[in-house]
């Protein structure tokens, strides 16, 4: 079985995860990142934009809005 990340983008989480712990990764707004998600996250970014491979992210509105099976019908008063 294919590992699903190759070693462009391990490179890449484990230099996040060093300044993470470091305290000196900042994210797009300039914060400091204090999350283990958001680094990983953060570092997965930049290796799918320098081609490593690396699967593409989930989409954030499918994954928080649940959609019904049923289509919703209106009550008839």
């Amino acid at each position: 079985m294919a590992s699903r990340y190759g070693a462009k983008a391990r490179q890449k989480v484990a230099r996040a995860m060093r300044e993470r712990k470091r305290g000196t990764l900042k994210s797009g707004s300039g914060k400091t990142v204090k999350s283990r998600k958001q680094a990983i996250a953060i570092g997965l970014s930049e290796a799918r934009k320098e081609g490593g491979k690396a699967p593409p992210p989930r989409n954030r509105k499918s994954s928080s809005r649940k959609k019904s099976s049923s289509p919703r019908r209106k009550s008839s008063r």
